[in-house]
């Protein structure tokens, strides 16, 4: 299989440059020409990839090669990309900002798996010429990575343009000027989800007039061919062995949807519903995903959902929950009140004002009573702004190394069949086989 799709990458010199806002942009310009953009995010976001499915109206996918490695971003990105006239990849902090220090997993990495052009986004707010010799060190800095344009942010007048000068180290795609009152809100995991704000779209105007968008569309086209012929993924499973519910609404919105998608070729038939309005779904197995329990908190405790987890659970049903669904699967979360949960986990949670856990791990599973997981190994990341108290009693499947866990490396907090960690997990196949097999066993064995 060869996947020719044109695609560039969307980069920036450090966080905060706008280069979210020229992603966004960017994708709307080109879908409401009429284009079909496949939108792509790298490392571990959840956020940034709502706004892009919104915009697009296909599915955002997370390139990340620490968590999936370089086979897995290419199988990623070549499965989803065949049938689009265009893909546009948003980076992650500076162009080369990688894991501790390294290159691994930065967006120069995913470019490289990719062979993408990229279009470095400078913030020229408060510098003039200075910022040439930005764009210059940036693309000598690793040959191996093309940056084939620039595209300043921040413009304050045109006197501003002219004061930064004609030489171009990289060809000048786009001069975007100073927005004021256009900015998208956000609160402390970073930007309001697409769900909550329409601002990413407002964008899509900006570039239009900003950019020059037939030569990034020629920027796009330059990208060589991909040979994928050995890694394309397994196709789904068409015997459905399990159901899965899949916890998916305003406090639950946290997905990789790889995950989703490998569960389904593991035999689940994937079903969503939501905690806050939904009665318990007929299901086998429970899926919660992270996202922001804490503020529908009084929502979660006043639903008759979480009354039904716990008899389920109780009766051996498998769950798994992750970050805020480890806090929903406790006794009870303090955010601005005491609210009860869903008492399944002998834990309580609380929100805080400073950010607890942040980064990639790396662990294992437990063997132990009950768990179904095995000892098969995982990755993913961590970050939250809530701590959990356990029981002094509490049992653990998942060790940390590195990562903080729930308390000194010691993450996925279990009681019966259910397992609540901290760790947003990029799933392996191994771990979906084993979570559709146990919610196989427990439907035989209603």
């Amino acid at each position: 299989m060869v996947v020719t799709t044109p695609r560039i990458v969307i980069a920036g010199t450090h966080s905060g440059c706008g280069k979210t806002t020229v992603a966004s942009g960017l994708m709307a310009a080109l879908t409401e020409h009429g284009l079909r953009v496949q939108p792509f995010k790298t490392g571990p976001d959840f956020i940034d990839s709502s706004h892009h499915s919104v915009i697009c109206g296909r599915i955002s996918r997370n390139l990340d090669p620490f968590m999936m490695g370089d086979a897995g971003v290419l199988r990623t990105f070549a499965s989803v990309s065949g049938d689009a006239d265009i893909s546009v990849i948003e980076g992650a902090m500076g162009l080369f900002d990688g894991v501790d220090g390294t290159d691994i997993a930065s967006t120069a990495h995913v470019a490289r798996i990719l062979r993408a052009p990229v279009i470095l986004v400078v913030d020229a707010y408060a510098a003039s010429r200075s910022v040439l010799a930005v764009v210059q060190g940036f693309r000598d800095f690793d040959p191996r990575v093309r940056i084939a344009g620039v595209i300043f942010n921040r413009i304050a007048t045109k006197k501003h343009r002219e004061m930064i000068g004609t030489m171009e180290p990289v060809h000048a795609l786009g001069w975007i000027p100073h927005q004021r009152g256009n900015e998208v809100k956000s609160r402390h995991l970073g930007l309001v989800m697409a769900h909550e704000s329409e601002g990413m779209r407002a964008y899509g105007r900006i570039i239009r007039e900003s950019c020059d968008i037939d030569a990034i569309l020629d920027v796009a086209r330059s990208a060589p061919a991909l040979d994928v012929s050995r890694i394309i993924p397994t196709p789904a499973g068409k015997k459905t062995q399990a159901v899965i519910g899949v916890a998916r609404d305003d406090a639950f919105c946290f997905y990789y949807q790889d995950n989703i998608d490998r569960l389904a070729r593991a035999g689940a038939e994937i079903r969503f519903f939501s905690p806050m309005h939904d009665l318990l779904p007929d299901v086998d197995a429970i899926y919660l995903g992270g996202g922001y329990p804490e503020l529908y908190a009084r929502e979660l405790e006043g639903s008759r959902c979480r009354h039904s987890l716990h008899d389920m659970a109780e009766s051996g049903m498998p769950m798994y929950g992750e970050c805020g669904g480890l806090m929903y699967l406790g006794n009870s979360l303090s955010a601005d009140h005491e609210y009860r949960m869903a008492g399944i986990l002998p834990a309580h949670a609380e929100m805080t004002t400073s950010l607890q856990a942040l980064g990639y791990v790396k662990g294992r599973y437990n063997r132990g009573p009950g768990l179904w997981t095995g000892a098969i190994s995982l990755r993913g990341h961590e970050f939250h702004y809530s701590r959990v108290e356990c029981d002094p009693d509490a049992r653990f499947a998942i060790s940390l190394m590195p990562g903080n866990g729930i308390v000194d490396g010691k993450d996925g907090l279990t009681e019966w069949g259910v397992i609540g960690a901290y760790t947003h997990a990029y799933f392996s196949d191994a771990f979906c086989r084993r979570f559709v097999s146990a919610a196989a066993d427990f439907r035989r064995n209603r």
